[in-house]
């Protein structure tokens, strides 16, 4: 029974270390759009989902991953 709990525990830890490296990917890539619209000087909160009422970069940026990351589970 033992055996059956530690394969059952490899799971959540492995996922939660997936959902991480997905959530740091699309920080990235997300504030590199974010960035360079705002150099562009871009309405870039627009592109991205759930940061059009964001009044700071890093807000806006959170909030579109946040948003994407719900979609994918």
């Amino acid at each position: 029974m033992a055996h059956l709990n530690e394969s059952a525990r490899q799971p959540v830890h492995e996922d939660s270390r997936n959902f991480g490296l997905i959530f740091a990917a699309a920080f990235a890539l997300f504030m590199a759009i974010a960035l360079a619209g705002q150099l562009l000087g871009w309405h870039w909160r627009a592109w991205l989902p759930g940061a059009e009422s964001m009044k700071s970069l890093n807000g806006g940026v959170k909030a579109a991953v946040y948003t994407f990351m719900s979609h994918l589970s």
